[in-house]
């Protein structure tokens, strides 16, 4: 960045003021705090404009899985880009390294999954099934199909179609959303429900995924188009549902006659301890779509698997009109496969399955003895703790009190990244991170705990 290295962090802030909105942020309160300026970052670390080092405990967005600085992925771009900076995919063409990518992912999904539609972001991707699943029961001789399924808490993207499929209360009071033609079921939060409800975490398993049934049957199977659900909810807190909950939404849409979409936008390419959060807890979709650590956020990039009856029933109609300019972008897609690359030759996926996931695992459960912290989970290499008043009681604190906002401001200034889902403080670091890092993760999190309760005991 010619021309910015000498420029002052008042400067950066001052310029990112007048002109740069930000997602997801109260502009407001943001300029008046000033921007945190990120400079560089290695491996998992991140340093900022004023020499500062946090410790990435979010893989950036969910998607930085290889981890920073990656020097092979950066030069498989560069050659890209400089053989073909750019050519459609629309105009009956493809290029050498969209073919290759395609056949990639294809080969890292299950037998019936076998055809790749290339988008920018997980926002297009579901965009993109939804619209593919309303065609394929056109195509049925179902159009009466059209609804879709999804869950409260759900985070699906933030298009209109992504944010209405998408359960945040938040983004549905903007804009007027959701729109039409989309319901929500509860989502499978056994510490949020099924505990209060007093079930254990296998009875709850069924008992959440029983109300997909109900709501199926309240509209009418034959509407129903779908059902779209992330493996484990990210955005909405970690949401880690019990090991009887996906095989039951199995069940139930194929009793049913509905597809089901798998979102693997944050749990794909290892997070969960495999390929798929699917194969984690056991289902098969006829969909599924993608994102992020698909080039671990070096280059924008989605994508969409049609199983084989979908997509041979796609191909009954004739033209899909439907398709984006970055489509098989070249550079995505050199990308993406340098990026595979590293995952297979590390074994990543392996290492979170078999060491640094467990490993971590029981490092964070350690924190469930603190007196904050009503809970503690992960699966793979994504977690959370709930913060809780009252320990005894598993009381929350008053929405006033801003825990988790205050939680996840200390813990920067603690050297980490923490996410704060409203009173749950997560985390899904980068697949490579040391044993070592791992217990900085732990150590760092456990001194932003105690700042907590000194800041709200007054101690």
């Amino acid at each position: 960045m010619a021309g910015l290295a000498n420029t002052s962090t008042a400067e950066i802030q001052a310029r990112d003021a007048r002109h740069h909105w930000h997602p997801f942020s109260d502009m407001a309160a943001l300029n008046a705090a000033g921007s945190r300026v990120v400079t560089a970052a290695e491996g998992w670390t991140l340093t900022d404009s004023e020499g500062h080092q946090v410790l990435d405990g979010m893989s950036g967005l969910w998607n930085v899985a290889v981890g920073y600085g990656r020097r092979e992925i950066v030069d498989a771009v560069a050659e890209a880009l400089t053989t073909l900076s750019y050519t459609n995919t629309f105009f009956q063409c493809t290029h050498p390294a969209a073919a290759a990518y395609a056949e990639a992912i294809a080969g890292l999904l299950p037998g019936h999954l076998n055809r790749i539609f290339f988008t920018s972001s997980g926002s297009e991707a579901n965009d993109t099934a939804f619209r593919a699943a309303r065609t394929y029961w056109d195509l049925k001789g179902k159009p009466e199909k059209k609804r879709f399924i999804a869950r409260r808490n759900g985070y699906h993207g933030s298009t209109v179609l992504g944010a209405s499929l998408g359960g945040m209360a938040p983004m549905h009071g903007q804009s007027g959303l959701p729109i039409e033609g989309i319901s929500h079921i509860d989502q499978p939060y056994w510490f949020g429900d099924g505990r209060l409800l007093g079930m254990s975490p296998a009875e709850y398993g069924h008992f959440a995924a029983e109300r997909l049934a109900v709501e199926i049957d309240r509209l009418g199977a034959d509407t129903v188009a779908a059902f779209i659900g992330e493996p484990i909810q990210g955005a909405g807190g970690v949401v880690i549902p019990p090991d009887t909950y996906w095989p039951r939404i199995a069940e139930i849409c194929a009793e049913r006659d509905i597809l089901l979409v798998a979102d693997e936008v944050i749990c794909g390419f290892g997070r969960t301890g495999a390929m798929w959060g699917f194969e984690t807890f056991g289902f098969s979709p006829d969909i599924v779509t993608m994102a992020k650590a698909m080039t671990s956020g070096y280059i924008p990039c989605g994508g969409v698997a049609f199983s084989d009856e979908v997509a041979a029933t796609l191909e009954t109609g004739g033209e899909f009109f439907h398709g984006y300019t970055a489509s098989g972008h070249p550079a995505a897609c050199a990308a993406g496969l340098a990026n595979l690359a590293i995952i297979d030759r590390e074994r990543l996926v392996e290492r979170v399955a078999t060491d640094i996931g467990p490993y971590l695992a029981a490092r964070w459960a350690s924190l469930g003895d603190h007196p904050l912290v009503g809970e503690t989970r992960m699966r793979g290499l994504i977690g959370a703790f709930e913060l809780v008043r009252d320990k005894a009681a598993l009381e929350r604190f008053p929405a006033d009190i801003a825990a988790g906002t205050r939680c996840r401001d200390l813990s920067v200034r603690n050297g980490l990244v923490m996410r704060a889902v409203g009173d749950t403080m997560v985390i899904a670091p980068p697949l490579v991170i040391s044993h070592e890092a791992a217990d900085l993760i732990v150590a760092r999190a456990r001194k932003t705990l105690d700042d907590l309760h000194a800041a709200l005991t007054g101690a």
